[in-house]
């Protein structure tokens, strides 16, 4: 237990009160050793933890060229292989969905209804559902509009004007919508993504 507090005065001292490793050994009573063995151990776990995630990383690269599912979704602009290996592994099958709509609501991307009476009030994006999946589609549809932002255009006009009319966040919720919606359709129809 005498590590691990040592460890987090050590920690509070040098991140929160901006103290020099020279001043902490000397307040602490702590020889540098002592520090730099600590040091030692952080670093082989960091390695030992990257080491895992580039393995897991080359293997879910070498998945998404196997699989034909995969290889597929990874068509979609702001899809990678990661974005579809999420879908592949924490999304039913798509087909239990009635339409794209149902599976973007089930991962939360679509605005949260309050209508009666005939007329139809639209609010927030829900947020309910699958978040995983949804932060991933967004992160990736941030990635889409940062490429458009600086290419000054795309070839695709809803999302050029989408761009133009709406704040970047706005625009990307709307897009992984879209993304979600394109995915539902091609995985059900079992075709390819060809631009609209």
């Amino acid at each position: 237990m005498l590590v691990v507090e040592t460890i987090a005065k050590i920690r509070r001292a040098h991140f929160i009160q901006g103290k020099s490793i020279k001043q902490i050994c000397r307040e602490l009573r702590v020889s540098r050793n002592t520090v730099r063995e600590m040091g030692v151990l952080y670093l082989d776990q960091i390695s030992r933890l990257t080491e895992l995630i580039e393995q897991m990383s080359d293997e879910l690269e070498c998945a998404s060229k196997t699989d034909d599912e995969l290889r597929r979704l990874c068509t979609v602009p702001g899809i990678g292989p990661v974005t579809a290996g999420a879908i592949a592994a924490f999304a039913p099958d798509l087909s239990t969905f009635d339409s794209g709509r149902n599976f973007a609501a089930w991962l939360g991307l679509v605005p949260r209804q309050r209508s009666s009476g005939g007329k139809a009030r639209l609010g927030a994006v829900s947020k309910m559902g699958q978040c995983d999946i949804r932060k991933l589609l967004i992160v990736g549809a941030m990635s889409v509009i940062r490429w458009v932002v600086r290419k000054g255009g795309s070839a695709n006009r809803w999302l050029a004007n989408l761009v133009a009319r709406k704040p970047r966040m706005v625009a990307a919720v709307a897009l992984a919508n879209k993304m979600a919606r394109m995915i539902w359709a091609m995985t059900t129809k079992q075709e390819n993504y060809r631009m609209a």
